[in-house]
């Protein structure tokens, strides 16, 4: 043989398809003569270029092995010809098929937004919702042809999808492919389309979907519909639907997480004296007690009262916040019990608190607890 493409790239007789790939893709990127400016780099360049397109296509590679030269025997005219999509394959790793695409594709995912209240995120339910989506077209069944009628090979790419231009270069004949205007890539030709979809396979309407709301959800919380999203072109299998659930405000509980949180007004004298209340809750009525002596800021836990857990077991609970109202008017007769209350409890004037009141070494807070209870 008078050229030797294996020598040229430098691999053995056995080579893989892999190993003449990174040998060129080794060798192109030295030699390029946008990164190598050595006056025979362009020559060098264009020989293992050539190497790599016989040794790169296995019949012309059997044919090599053979005795054969595919480039010689191809013809002469400016040098080799080669396909510029393979360059660029061997230069970024692509590798992508080409050929007619399908014209039947997968549809897009869609996704909508669901409001819920309080407690439909909490103890779930179904719910009816109404999309604006693409069905298959019943009269083509999906195909996009009018009834009859079939696709036709596109004249201009005789079916491959693609066009193909040979240009002169200074690596010699260089190949590139673009998809066929005319056919858009698919090889065919819809001469009759249908008058319901216009070729496309799919038409627009509106569909009423059952949604399954689990307990426990909340803001943010997806719900995949599989196969409930818009049918593909062609009549394609259809995407999914992602339903995404917000959660309206609630005018009595606060949700944080999986508790909840509610305030209830406690007034002076029944904070003092205690009581209980009736709580009505998204479970239904509860009795909430109100410890005599209840201070500012207290909170009653009524376990397991909030939200079930979406991804659990159980429940959160429920935080009853006590708000200890102070009256800010009092008439006479109000004022002179509430002075006489004072009198007898000996709190006619403010105390100055101090750090060491909290403080358990200094005989503060804490031992005037125990003092309490030991009587002193």
């Amino acid at each position: 043989m008078a050229t030797d493409y294996y020598a040229m790239l430098g691999v053995s007789r056995e080579a893989s398809p892999d190993e003449i790939k990174r040998a060129y893709r080794k060798l192109a990127r030295e030699l390029h003569p946008d990164v190598n400016q050595d006056p025979g780099s362009q020559e060098r360049f264009k020989e293992v270029t050539a190497a790599y397109e016989v040794l790169s296509d296995p019949e012309k590679r059997q044919m090599y092995d053979l005795g054969g030269d595919p480039l010689r025997a191809s013809g002469g005219g400016f040098g080799p010809t080669f396909d510029f999509s393979d360059l660029m394959d061997a230069f970024f790793g692509g590798g992508q098929s080409r050929g007619p695409r399908p014209r039947m594709r997968r549809g897009q995912d869609a996704l909508i937004r669901m409001q819920v209240d309080l407690a439909e995120a909490m103890f779930g339910g179904t719910r009816e919702i109404q999309v604006d989506t693409a069905v298959r077209c019943n009269p083509c069944s999906g195909a996009g042809t009018s009834p009859g009628t079939q696709p036709a090979t596109c004249p201009m790419c005789k079916g491959r999808g693609e066009i193909q231009n040979v240009q002169r270069s200074f690596l010699g004949q260089v190949m590139t492919s673009r998809p066929c205007p005319q056919c858009q890539g698919f090889g065919t030709t819809i001469p009759h389309p249908c008058v319901e979809c216009s070729g496309d396979g799919r038409v627009r309407t509106r569909a009423t979907l059952n949604v399954t709301v689990p307990p426990g959800v909340d803001t943010g919380t997806r719900i995949q519909l599989a196969g409930q999203g818009e049918v593909g072109p062609g009549g394609g299998d259809p995407g999914d639907l992602f339903v995404e659930i917000v959660q309206q405000p609630h005018p009595v509980f606060e949700r944080r997480g999986d508790d909840l949180h509610c305030t209830v007004e406690v007034p002076m004298t029944m904070a003092a004296l205690g009581t209980s209340m009736t709580l009505e809750t998204l479970d239904g009525d509860e009795t909430v007690e109100i410890r005599p002596g209840t201070q500012p800021d207290s909170v009653v836990t009524l376990r397991a009262r909030g939200v079930p857990r979406l991804r659990g077991t159980g429940r959160g609970d429920l935080h009853v916040h006590l708000d200890v109202r102070t009256p800010t008017r009092l008439d006479d007769d109000q004022e002179q019990l509430v002075r006489q209350l004072a009198r007898a409890r000996g709190e006619e004037g403010a105390v100055l608190r101090t750090q060491q009141d909290d403080d358990p070494a200094s005989g503060g807070l804490f031992s005037r607890l125990r003092g309490a209870f030991s009587g002193r």
